[in-house]
């Protein structure tokens, strides 16, 4: 199948996760709970895999402790803040917000590995600033713009931004189903403490089961397969119809619409999103699509 094809996939099931995860939390199930679950089933996806294919062995236990680490930023602390972001805000609102994670992206590289921060990358970050400023006036049908959505999906952009840092230097010594194998069963863990568990009826055991068989294992499988036929730059591209489809989804499904200020503030997101990764095609380092 065409690279461009299977990236477009991947995009189109990331974008299921919020209108799966706004399913089960209709059902009673909290945002915690779902975090774990998504984890915890999407690793032993993982795990299985890696251990029919040879690929569960790490180097040695620095890097097991640097995956631990990751593990708690980019799975306890995303997957958790992505769900409440849907739960506070809903699933259009949670996916723009996450599509400002370049910005936080564009400082991290600055503070933490010396890049830096040009006036394009100055000018995409107040384009995020503004995106988001706009968004924040106002909601609309069945959006939820107040103090705590817009935290946790700023808070969950932010830990997404930490897949591009992370992944640098991790996927240059590790595949992809080794790394999740490990990062994705950690990060449950990290969870299970904050999670108080409600009875579920088999459609919700479905619902999560989709979330991570659909959502998260096969999705990072279609992208991963899809990356080795095409730039990564243009595979950035492709994905960012990630938050469109989440927003078509969630109109047609919760009859969610973003009001006049919240399209305008999300194109201007996305805008600054797909920028940021159209320059340096030759030797571009992993964006934070390529891992989440």
């Amino acid at each position: 199948m065409n690279g461009y094809l299977l990236v477009f996939a991947a995009a189109v099931l990331w974008g299921l996760i919020g209108v799966f995860s706004q399913g089960i939390l209709d059902a009673g199930v909290g945002a915690l709970e779902i975090a774990f679950w998504r984890a915890a089933l999407a690793g032993a996806l993982f795990a299985a895999h890696a251990r029919l294919t040879g690929q569960l062995k790490l180097a040695g236990a620095r890097d097991f402790g640097a995956l631990a680490a990751f593990a708690g930023v980019g799975v306890t602390l995303f997957y958790a803040a992505y769900t409440l972001a849907v739960q506070t805000g809903g699933v259009s609102l949670a996916s723009l917000l996450l599509y400002s994670a370049p910005a936080f992206v564009a400082l991290a590289a600055w503070a933490l590995l010396g890049e830096a921060l040009t006036l394009s990358k100055l000018g995409l970050l107040a384009l995020t600033l503004v995106g988001v400023a706009l968004v924040s006036q106002g909601g609309g049908e069945g959006v939820r713009v107040g103090p705590a959505s817009l935290f946790w999906g700023l808070v969950a952009a932010l830990a997404y931004a930490s897949y591009y840092i992370f992944g640098k230097w991790v996927l240059a010594r590790y595949a992809p189903v080794t790394i999740y194998a490990v990062v994705l069963p950690i990060g449950a863990l990290g969870l299970l403490p904050l999670v108080t568990f409600a009875p579920k009826t088999p459609s919700v055991w479905g619902l999560l089961l989709l979330l991570a068989a659909v959502s998260t294992y096969a999705a990072y499988g279609l992208y991963y397969t899809g990356l080795k036929r095409v730039e990564a730059s243009r595979a950035v591209l492709v994905a960012s119809v990630e938050p469109v489809v989440a927003a078509l989804l969630a109109a047609l499904l919760f009859g969610e619409r973003l009001g006049a200020w919240g399209l305008l503030g999300g194109a201007a997101i996305l805008g600054a999103a797909v920028l940021a990764s159209l320059p340096a095609r030759a030797a571009r380092s992993p964006q934070p699509g390529d891992l989440a």
